[in-house]
């Protein structure tokens, strides 16, 4: 039976055995062991939050949507969403940039600050909700609109904003369901915003308001933070460094973090994502030896991770298994991450240490 845990500043429980705690109060990660299906189920679904979950009433809750690049300000209620618009559903994986940052630091002899997260900030879901485009659409989008900037109903009021063309595609929705269920509150209820194959900062959850500009804007969340900053990444103005779109190529196991196993024939499993892209290849390596191919179970498409599968004959001792992936864009995983001040965007190789036990 699972342990019933819980923060006091989230509101579902948080068991350890399908939660992993970063320590923060506020961020739990999926168990990469207990993923099973394709879609992650909303237990084991991770919770990244700057701040405590907060209570909104979908009686009173309205999404405003103004700014200079509107012809007119538009406000939905809830009801409207729930029923007087088309919905869709699209599965779409949410990944937070700074998944692996422990990895990163461990890679590079260092520590970075922010959520100490290793693989678990990842998970997959179908949302249900409507269109961004739909709902921009009667608030009559001005020839010299550029950017849509969605904001928070959160203590902190998070906002991000999203190139026009980002924002009116296709599978950028404004989902009010999970899993086909109301949206849980950690996870955004009433509304919050999926942006398909970009980090997770950009699906901003709590959805109250969205802004249309016809002039950049500049936040803490492209400027100062979600942002890659160092040597090689120059600065743009307000910005820091150049602001996180995609979350980087990335590879992980389905075993515990080291694993444990026993000699003889193992189906070891596991996911790559690839942001916009699509995941082409996986191979894996043990120890020095050659890469082999995995097979890939469940190829995914942009926006959602890819599944596969490898079989390896495991004698007894200390191993690691190497995994890297490939896209269709031609980028594959590298050997090391060019740092960057925040620990953003690890990519490397991943390099897995297992444990057999057992005679053969």
């Amino acid at each position: 039976m699972l342990e019933s845990m819980s923060s006091p500043d989230i509101v579902k429980p948080t068991p350890p055995d399908l939660l992993e705690d970063t320590g923060s109060g506020l961020d739990y990660g999926t168990n990469p062991a207990r993923m099973l299906s394709d879609i992650t189920p909303i237990d084991r679904f991770f919770i990244r939050s700057h701040v405590p979950t907060p209570a909104i009433d979908d009686r009173t809750w309205t999404l405003r949507i103004e700014g200079d690049g509107v012809g007119q300000t538009v406000t939905y209620r809830y009801d409207d969403l729930l029923t007087r618009l088309p919905l869709v559903s699209v599965i779409r994986t949410i990944e937070c940039a700074g998944n692996r940052r422990v990895l990163f630091g461990e890679e590079l002899g260092r520590s970075f600050s922010g959520t100490q997260w290793g693989r678990s900030a990842i998970s997959t879901a179908e949302w249900t909700g409507v269109r961004l485009r739909d709902l921009l659409e009667p608030a009559q989008l001005t020839a010299q609109a550029r950017e849509v900037m969605p904001e928070s109903l959160d203590a902190i009021r998070a906002r991000r904003p999203l190139p026009l063309v980002k924002a009116l595609a296709d599978d950028t929705i404004v989902a009010i369901a999970m899993n086909g269920e109301i949206l849980p509150a950690d996870h955004g209820f009433p509304a919050r915003l999926v942006v398909s194959g970009w980090l997770g900062a950009a699906s901003i959850k709590w959805l109250g308001r969205i802004e249309v500009s016809t002039t950049p804007l500049h936040v803490p969340w492209n400027t100062e933070d979600y942002v890659l900053i160092g040597p090689g990444y120059a600065a743009h103005g307000p910005a820091l460094g150049p602001a996180i779109t995609e979350p980087a190529l990335s590879s992980l196991v389905e075993l515990p973090w080291p694993a444990h196993l026993h000699a003889g024939p193992q189906l070891i499993r596991g996911r790559a994502y690839a942001g916009e892209g699509r995941v082409s290849t996986v191979e894996c390596r043990i120890g020095d030896g050659p890469w082999e191919p995995a097979m890939l179970t469940s190829p995914g498409s942009a926006g959602v991770w890819a599944r596969w599968q490898f079989r390896w004959d495991a004698d007894p001792g200390e191993h690691v298994l190497r995994v890297r992936a490939s896209d269709d864009r031609g980028q594959a995983q590298p050997d090391s991450t060019p740092p960057n001040e925040l620990g953003y965007n690890h990519e490397s190789v991943l390099a897995h240490p297992v444990m057999v036990r057992g005679a053969r």
